[in-house]
C-alpha cells in the first residue's frame, strides 16, 4: 500500500531544522519495515487561512510504501510533534514518479526567473559586444583610407 502524507511545519523552524525532523520521521517509518518512496519538499507557502496565528507554513511530502502500522507510526510520532502545526495522509490507488504539481510549478517558475536572468545577462552584454565591434571597426576603416590616399592620381588603373 502507498499512502501520501503532507503535514506542514512551524514558519519559525528553519529549513534545516524542517528536514532534520523529516529525516527523524523517516527513520522511525523505515524501523517499523516502511519505505519512503517520494520525498518533496514545497518549501514556505501561504496557508488557505491562519492556523495559530500563522499565515504561512513550511510544506512537506512523504510518499510512504509500507503496511498500515509504518503509517500509525508516523500518525503518532507527527501527533507527538510540536513543530507540525497540520497534517493529512491519504492512500493512493496508484504510484506516480513524476514530481507533485507543486514541485512543477515551482521547477517552471524556477525556471522562467533563469531564462530572465540570462537574457538580461545577454542584454548587457549585447552592448559591450558592439563597443568591441566599434574599436575593432575604427582601424579598418582608417586603414582603408590610408591606401584610398595612396591610389594614383593619374587615374591610371592600379589593379594588376
Amino acid at each position: 500500500m502507498y499512502y501520501e502524507t503532507i503535514f506542514i511545519v512551524n514558519p519559525d523552524i528553519s529549513q534545516e531544522n524542517t528536514e532534520a525532523l523529516t529525516d527523524t520521521l523517516v527513520e522511525k517509518i523505515e524501523k517499523v519495515g516502511g519505505r519512503i518512496v517520494k520525498r518533496e519538499n514545497w518549501g514556505s507557502r501561504p496557508m488557505a487561512y491562519s492556523i495559530a496565528n500563522r499565515k504561512r507554513g513550511n510544506y512537506m511530502l512523504l510518499v510512504t510504501d509500507g503496511s498500515a502500522e509504518a503509517i500509525k507510526t508516523l500518525e503518532h510520532a507527527i501527533s507527538l510533534e510540536e513543530r507540525i502545526i497540520r497534517t493529512l495522509t491519504t492512500k493512493l490507488t496508484e504510484l506516480s514518479d513524476k514530481p507533485s504539481p507543486l514541485l512543477r510549478r515551482a521547477q517552471a517558475s524556477a525556471k522562467r526567473e533563469e531564462d530572465a536572468a540570462s537574457a538580461a545577462a545577454e542584454a548587457a552584454a549585447a552592448p559591450a559586444e558592439e563597443a568591441v565591434a566599434e574599436e575593432a571597426a575604427a582601424p579598418a576603416e582608417e586603414a582603408a583610407a590610408v591606401v584610398e590616399t595612396a591610389a594614383p592620381a593619374d587615374g591610371a588603373d592600379a589593379s594588376v
